[in-house]
């Protein structure tokens, strides 16, 4: 199971790659976007936003394409998440991790003030001021949930065998052994 969850990290840090190499075009689409909805005051701070844009103001293919590329990334991260919590039931350090990730992925989550860290200096190489104030958060969101994933992954790896069982189960052998005592045909107590 570990090694699909990373195979699945792989896939999304390849989809994230070729993202990464159209961060201008994302730009551009976000601001072709904000101006079309009237909206150039307040930052893009959420997936949600960027949703409503291209649902009700996106103007044409291009940037159509390149923020459907970024919302299919953040639907994928999303669904991660959901492995990570069937891997195991989890530490502190990594429900931390997880509980971090799964708040970033979601919807109305508030990323204007999210800014990736070194070596992610994708906001430095944004044109201006303005677009690093504007756009920061949401060009930040998929290498800083990326690397919290590889943490989780590298955390987990750590942990005993026993530990990484799959969440379900310890309930599945939990409801064999109740299921036991039936099987062999003997009786609890006080049956007769």
């Amino acid at each position: 199971m570990m090694n699909e969850v990373k195979e699945s990290l792989r896939s999304v840090e390849q989809k994230y790659w070729l993202f990464q190499q159209q961060q201008f075009t994302f730009i551009a689409a976000l601001e072709h976007c904000r101006e079309n909805a009237h909206d150039k005051i307040r930052p893009v701070s959420s997936i949600g936003q960027v949703q409503s844009y291209t649902e009700h103001h996106c103007g044409n293919s291009t940037d159509r394409r390149v923020l459907l590329m970024f919302l299919d990334i953040c639907t994928e991260l999303g669904k991660l998440c959901q492995h990570f919590e069937a891997l195991h039931s989890g530490t502190p350090v990594t429900n931390d991790l997880l509980e971090k990730c799964k708040t970033l992925v979601s919807q109305s989550n508030d990323l204007s003030s999210l800014r990736a860290k070194y070596p992610h200096d994708m906001v430095n190489h944004l044109s201006c001021h303005e677009a690093g104030n504007h756009y920061g958060g949401v060009v930040s969101l998929i290498p800083t949930v990326l690397d919290l994933m590889k943490e989780w992954v590298a955390h987990s790896e750590k942990l005993p065998r026993e530990a990484r069982q799959r969440v379900s189960e310890p309930q599945a052998a939990t409801r064999a052994a109740a299921r036991a005592p039936q099987a062999t045909g003997t009786q609890p107590r006080g049956a007769t």
